[in-house]
């Protein structure tokens, strides 16, 4: 069974930045990639970014390319989202997601960027 576990979201201002983490129960080399969705406040979910299993990174071009960078850990099975400049539009639930064969989908975790 895989798990993926998300941490680090909560409350910034914008211009501020965070950093969300994401735990795979499995080893993270046995997925063709991982990645972070979102999902704005009346919006449909949205890839953010994704890593591949070479290490190749994809930002989708109308999401937050230049300012967030996705990251990872092998040794650790962790993926990391590391998220600068961000913006009030930037507010949603971000989920770690993992692509093998099907997708697999974090619970997700709450980011809110206000002053």
């Amino acid at each position: 069974q895989v798990q993926l576990a998300e941490s680090g979201g909560g409350w910034v201002q914008p211009g501020g930045s965070l950093k969300l983490s994401c735990t795979n129960s499995a080893n993270i080399l046995n997925f063709n990639s991982m990645g972070w969705h979102r999902q704005r406040p009346g919006a449909q979910r949205e890839l953010v970014a994704g890593i591949e299993r070479g290490g190749s990174t994809i930002y989708p071009a109308h999401t937050a390319r230049g300012r967030f960078t996705i990251s990872r850990d092998v040794a650790n099975n962790t993926v990391y989202l590391q998220m600068s400049n961000v913006k009030p539009e930037d507010t949603g639930v971000y989920f770690c997601t993992a692509l093998q064969g099907r997708d697999y989908w974090g619970q997700g975790i709450q980011v809110t960027v206000s002053s």
